[in-house]
């Protein structure tokens, strides 16, 4: 009896300097030492390629198979057996390259896969060529009935193919699609083009996976089509997208992430079909919402899974090995929990974010890292895992070129997998494999492990459901837990469960809303105002029923819960916006970006990438305009809420995003004007108001004037269509919501003017070079007004316009007169018969202050070029004490009120979104006071 091959291995493979030209990977692979041993001629060659450094690319692939073609025409004569016996031996020739190579050190595991990936794609490429051309003559070519058009078999690779990820071993995961149905043309009988493509497809399969002398390209695995094995072998795209609407399953989405056309796309035909098929699979794939649903199918589809796997391992023992073997790819902490780990985050925002549409997993991983999804260190331990567990795979397979992912059961081959892994034993192979698998299992539970909050309510919504008979029991448990009003809260819970809305829910919808309600009773109970939270958490919950997916998100991740109860808690305004988009609810997930400082270069570039991914689809990068600017809106809403922010610092932050929008705005809606005559445009947008000022509210709509500077005959009017599509841009109402409300009126002329305005006349208007001249309510608004998006040049040329204005000469006598007439006639148009104090309009209040401000600032800015800088009411008024022009003392006063009635406006407008902010007379009366003493100083003394 011969001495088993194993045993004869070193502890290492041989380093590539001491195999003397001879081929290395023979000696631990059983497979490739039948192959030598059958074909001893290629051994010398094969050692002297593996050794070459030429890459195992597809030019190298193609030229390899010329000569082996020729050897196998000349063997069994021209045709398909020609073929199929070249192509086995371009696999084994390759399979030799790849394991020398590997096993000393001269590929990477990406090389690995991606030569593996080439060789699949060019048997499937040359096998299809050469049956469509010998079909012909019997058939023809098969002709779609609507377009005429010659149509072509669409091959789909799926799974470790479609992701350019093949292990040395793998069967190839095929879908055979084809566009219109129709007839063959051309041949001595006609076929329809259904049965024509499923004798093309068979005659593929045969090429490829019969089991001849020569052994087999590649294993081909058909299930993935549409109804498995029951279901036909080609189908159209309309059969396609009719199953995706009507029988798709969840574990096909996740099976068609890596879909991917492997066939040749080289006619308009087939480049047209493959089009027609992305628009039918990214929808199915990738849905328009965040769809956290998907946490709980791949949890179940994955404890599937992993049980078949364990019956598999278990089942092993029966076979004469006495033992288990554990499941590399299957098992705990194998490679499918790295790979779900990795496609969760693509299912769960590939819909909105088309960058996570990507096949291979790594990179998958490193973009979840670069969204802020996953932590560094977890990416670096699942990837190094990723890795490990690939290469592991390989040498499993290496042995006898089988589909297996289970580790030997024998000594010897335990041995020589040990071996092939750089390792002393198999001993130190497990243990370097155990880290692996645990740190994967523990990022896995992680993501996926069911959450269970256990809470203090009990059953108090399922004995609300049950009617009367436990209302006693209902109230009491309700006023235990806190809440004032206990028989309208019942009231309340029993209307929810009698709705319409609540009883049309899906049973699993109902479940987790049943859920989630019992939880908001006892998050809401913690609250200082039970009852009003409550109410608020009713109100969002109903909102969101009918959308699964949030329901899931919020039981997959109770701290999302709990602060949306503080949000609903603090704020009516802040519940209303979370109601009105639920969406944000992601953004409640991560702790760190909630509480970071704001990126503004960053969001710019990371808001432009996504619209350039949606080039030509308005509705979609107007939806992502919202979804962004809503995003950024809630961070800094929460900061708010925490007390973090200052006023002053909201105002500057939603200043400094709506600046950012219009930026953006600007750039994607001039690349899609069709009638724009040059690459960038001389135009921009200048601030008035609260915009201009800085002092930008959550619901401020924006006031804003647009200048151009373009002596082109065409600029007025392309200028004029790009501003109504800005505005178009930025009002419309979408799916997502809108943006900003616009408002341009304080352009030259007003409503009665020109909606773009040109540079020259902007500035003769403003310098009253002419007839048509600004009015002195004009340059009081050219106080507070600056360039915030388009083009820096003009936005430059417009500061200094509005400093040499501000620096104009002025009568006091008449500029007072002006100004106290222009407050009276706003203070008419906002008279009130309320006994309370409105904090903006009335006598004292915050128009008082920006009206004496801006008298100061256009009197006095020709000798104090200080008080032309748009820094806001209170810094200019704090200057101009310092400067002497007002008592210090009370410039002071009066800057604290405008702070006090700034924040308390805000605090209104947060709790109850009170507008106009009105407070009792008494809270402001110093401060009002102070306001009066400083109004009657400039004006009246």
């Amino acid at each position: 009896m011969s001495e088993p091959l194993f045993s004869r291995l070193p502890a290492r493979p041989v380093p590539s300097g001491d195999a003397g030209g001879a081929l290395l990977a023979p000696r631990f692979s059983r497979y490739l030492h039948r192959i030598v041993s059958a074909r001893p001629a290629c051994a010398a060659s094969l050692a002297e390629a593996a050794q070459s450094g030429q890459p195992l690319d597809a030019a190298w692939l193609e030229a390899r198979l010329i000569p082996l073609r020729e050897r196998a025409e000349t063997a069994v004569g021209p045709g398909d057996a020609a073929l199929g016996k070249a192509l086995r031996w371009l696999r084994q020739d390759t399979m030799a390259l790849i394991m020398e190579r590997d096993l000393r050190g001269l590929m990477t595991l990406a090389e690995v896969t991606e030569a593996m990936t080439l060789l699949a794609e060019c048997a499937v490429r040359t096998a299809l060529a050469q049956l469509t051309a010998d079909m012909a003559a019997q058939v023809g070519y098969p002709v779609g009935e609507q377009s005429g058009e010659r149509q072509e078999l669409i091959v789909v690779g799926m799974g470790k193919l479609g992701g350019r990820e093949l292990n040395v071993s793998s069967d190839i995961d095929l879908i055979f699609l084809y566009d219109e149905e129709g007839e063959t043309a051309g041949g001595k009988r006609s076929l329809s083009n259904h049965e024509y493509f499923i004798r093309l497809g068979r005659r593929l399969i045969q090429m490829l996976a019969d089991v001849t002398e020569d052994g087999f390209v590649f294993r081909v695995d058909m299930r993935l089509r549409p109804n498995g094995d029951a279901g036909p072998l080609a189908c159209s795209l309309a059969m396609l997208e009719e199953y995706f609407m009507v029988q798709g399953r969840e574990w096909e989405r996740y099976a068609w992430i890596k879909g991917r056309v492997v066939s040749a796309v080289e006619s308009p035909h087939s480049r047209n079909a493959v089009g027609l098929l992305e628009q039918l699979t990214t929808p199915f794939v990738f849905r328009r919402y965040l769809d956290y649903g998907v946490i709980s199918a791949i949890r179940s589809l994955h404890a599937q899974i992993r049980a078949e796997a364990g019956k598999r391992e278990a089942g092993l023992a029966g076979h004469a090995l006495n033992q288990r073997a554990f499941d590399i790819k299957l098992g705990r902490g194998g490679i499918r929990e790295i790979e779900f780990t990795a496609q969760v985050f693509q299912l769960i925002r590939g819909g909105q974010d088309p960058s996570l549409r990507v096949r291979p997993t790594l990179q998958v991983l490193a973009l979840a890292e670069a969204r802020g999804l996953l932590a560094p260190e977890a990416v670096v331990e699942l990837s190094t895992a990723y890795r490990f567990l690939r290469q592991l795979e390989h040498r499993l397979q290496y042995l006898d070129d089988a589909q297996t992912h289970h580790l030997p059961t024998s000594a010897a081959d335990q041995q020589a997998i040990a071996a092939m892994m750089g390792m002393d034993s198999y001993d130190d192979l497990l243990a370097a494999l155990q880290p692996h698998l645990d740190c994967v299992e523990q990022q896995f539970e992680a993501t996926f492990a069911a959450r269970q909050e256990g809470g203090q309510c009990g059953s108090i919504w399922q004995q609300c459901l049950q009617g009367e008979a436990s209302a006693e029991t209902c109230r009491a448990a309700l006023q235990n837990l806190g809440y004032d009003d206990a028989e309208a809260l019942l009231a309340r819970l029993r209307a929810t469960s009698e709705a319409s809305r609540y009883r049309a829910m899906p049973d699993s919808s109902r479940l987790r809303f049943d859920q989630l309600v019992e939880r908001a009773l006892e998050l809401s109970a913690k609250q200082d105002h039970p009852d009003r939270t409550m109410g608020r958490f009713l109100d969002f919950l109903e909102a969101i029923s009918r959308r699964a997916s949030y329901l899931s998100l919020l039981s997959e991740y109770p701290q999302a819960m709990a602060r949306v109860a503080d949000t609903l808690h603090a704020s009516r305004w802040a519940a209303d916006y979370l109601t009105r988009h639920p969406q944000l609810l992601d953004e409640l997930l991560d702790t760190d970006a909630l509480m970071a400082l704001p990126d503004w270069a960053a969001f710019r570039q990371r808001l432009t990438s996504q619209l350039a991914m949606s080039d030509g689809q308005v509705e979609t990068q107007m939806d992502i305009l919202r979804r962004e600017h809503h995003a950024e809106t809630f961070r800094i809403l929460l900061q708010d809420l925490q007390g973090v922010l200052t006023v002053e610092q909201i105002g500057d932050r939603l200043s400094d995003l709506a600046d950012a929008m219009l930026d953006v705005v600007l750039e994607t809606v001039w690349q899609q004007l069709p009638k724009r005559h040059r690459d960038t445009p001389r135009f921009a947008v200048v601030a008035y108001g609260r915009l201009g000022g800085k002092e930008l509210g959550y619901a401020s709509d924006l006031d804003i004037i647009f200048l151009y500077d373009d002596e082109d005959e065409r600029a007025p009017d392309v200028y004029a269509t790009f501003a109504r599509r800005v505005i178009t841009w930025m009002t419309s109402h979408t799916a997502a919501g809108i943006l900003f409300d616009i408002d341009t009126r304080l352009r030259p002329n007003g409503a009665a003017g020109l909606l773009v305005t040109s540079f020259p006349s902007f500035r003769r208007y403003q310098l009253r070079e002419g007839d048509n001249a600004a009015w002195v309510w004009e340059h009081q608004a050219l106080t507070r007004a600056r360039y915030c998006a388009g083009d820096r040049e003009i936005g430059a040329r417009f500061e200094e316009v509005r400093n040499e204005v501000l620096a104009q000469p002025r009568d006091a006598a008449t500029l007072r007169e002006e100004i106290v007439a222009m407050r009276a006639k706003v203070a008419e148009g906002h008279a009130h018969a309320s006994d309370m104090f409105d904090l903006k309009h009335d006598t004292g209040g915050m128009v008082d202050i920006e009206f004496t401000v801006q008298y100061l600032v256009l009197l006095h800015s020709r000798t104090h070029p200080v008080l032309r800088r748009n820094a806001g009411n209170i810094a200019l008024l704090h200057m101009s004490g310092a400067l002497g022009l007002i008592d210090a003392t009370l410039a002071r006063r009066v800057a604290d009120a405008y702070r006090q009635f700034r924040a308390r406006q805000h605090q209104l407008r947060l709790d109850d979104g009170q507008s106009p902010a009105r407070v009792p007379l008494e809270e402001f009366a110093e401060a009002a006071g102070h306001v009066r003493a400083l109004w009657h100083a400039v004006f009246e003394g």
